[in-house]
């Protein structure tokens, strides 16, 4: 009878052992441009506050372009070879590529408002500039460097191409080479340092891999920045000694106390580099915001993945940047305060749309607007994310 093979094929079929899942893609089906810390919406609400004369998003518009950054008469000063030592020594073309990068999206949040194409003229001017000339990053910062210039250079350049027709395509196409090529290469892998290197890195990938339309690098990024935000920010959810990321090497307790910087005692928001210095940690807070704010203009909005953990690490840097006297718990009882202009975007995030109560970080934010810029990677967010959309 036919029937017979026919049930046995069916019994075959749901007796068969099921596929292995594969990961989860994080990129999304079509990417969203301009996409990369900035949407287009709220590109539009910066320019009709500031056109409106709204506070304080005017007077962030006028510190912003009263800044060297958006002087027309600046010049790109672009290299072959990048040199970054520690601490950019020697500093060969590090302060000059970071700082065109910035003039860039300076140029390019200048042209947006004002609508003058001389911004936008002037932000194409860097990057085909850099595009023209640069082939390499060396020495022990070249990750850190790589990952600086090429968290500001996605951003100028998804508003300039896709809100202004005047970049040429075989500029576009050169521009794209030098993220691919030069940039990419420096960011993708990750690193060990310390967690503020990490994090600017995915977000530096992050934004290529928006720019260049690159799933697998978005892919990679996501996946390197799930592991390292919860080795980087503490949560009591963690238990005893924070998370580390596979790989790292750091498998004792004293391992990971030195590297939390002789810190043994752990709350919630505290940071791996909370008692080296508030500097390095703002740079990782910022990056963390950096990329959650890009994911979620792409469709994925990893916020409530971290949310936790940013709240109360914006928080407690916070609370004693404005001031508190430290427990003698908590770094020997002595901080290295100067969190830097790089609570916005988080704060904006997590309270404003997110319903998080902030009173530390939304005190520090407002007693600081309008934010300025490090002159690294981080500029003008009272202006950009200050209240947006």
């Amino acid at each position: 009878m036919r029937t017979i093979p026919l049930i046995a094929a069916l019994l075959a079929c749901l007796l068969a052992p099921l596929p292995v899942a594969l990961p989860a893609r994080a990129a999304p089906a079509q990417f969203t441009h301009p996409g990369v810390l900035l949407g287009r919406a709220q590109l539009d609400v910066m320019r009709a506050r500031v056109r409106a004369g709204a506070q304080p998003w005017k007077s962030a518009f006028d510190q912003m372009m009263a800044h060297n950054l958006a002087s027309l008469s600046r010049t790109p000063k672009p290299r072959a070879v990048v040199e970054c030592g520690s601490y950019s020594n020697p500093n060969h073309g590090c302060t000059d590529e970071r700082q065109d990068a910035l003039a860039a999206y300076t140029m390019a949040l200048a042209w947006y408002v004002t609508e003058d194409t001389r911004y936008a003229t002037k932000a194409i001017q860097y990057m085909d500039a850099w595009s023209a000339t640069l082939r390499d990053h060396t020495n022990s910062n070249a990750p850190l460097q790589s990952a600086w210039s090429a968290s500001s250079w996605p951003r100028a350049a998804e508003i300039i191409r896709y809100t202004y027709s005047g970049w040429s395509q075989a500029g576009i196409d050169r521009f794209s080479t030098m993220l691919r090529t030069v940039y990419l290469p420096e960011v993708i892998n990750g690193s060990n340092s310390n967690g503020n290197w990490e994090l600017s890195m995915m977000e530096a990938a992050l934004g290529i891999a928006v720019f260049l339309e690159d799933r697998s690098a978005y892919d990679r990024a996501v996946a390197r920045w799930r592991n390292r935000v919860p080795a980087f920010i503490y949560l009591d959810s963690d238990g005893e000694l924070p998370r580390t990321v596979p790989g790292s090497g750091l498998d004792t307790r004293s391992e990971i106390v030195g590297y939390w910087h002789g810190q043994t005692t752990f709350v919630n928001g505290l940071a791996q580099e909370t008692c080296r210095d508030f500097v390095h940690t703002g740079y990782g807070l910022s990056a963390v915001s950096h990329f959650a704010e890009t994911t979620r203009l792409q469709g994925q909005d990893l916020y409530p993945e971290i949310a936790d953990r940013l709240r109360h690490a914006l928080g407690l840097h916070s609370k004693y940047e404005l001031g508190t006297a430290p427990p003698s718990w908590l770094c020997g009882g002595s901080l290295k305060r100067g969190l830097g202009p790089i609570t916005e975007v988080g704060f904006n995030a997590l309270h404003n749309r997110m319903g998080y109560a902030m009173s530390n970080t939304q005190a520090l934010t407002e007693q600081r607007r309008p934010a300025g810029t490090n002159v690294l990677f981080v500029a003008w967010e009272t202006l950009t994310h200050g209240g947006a959309p």
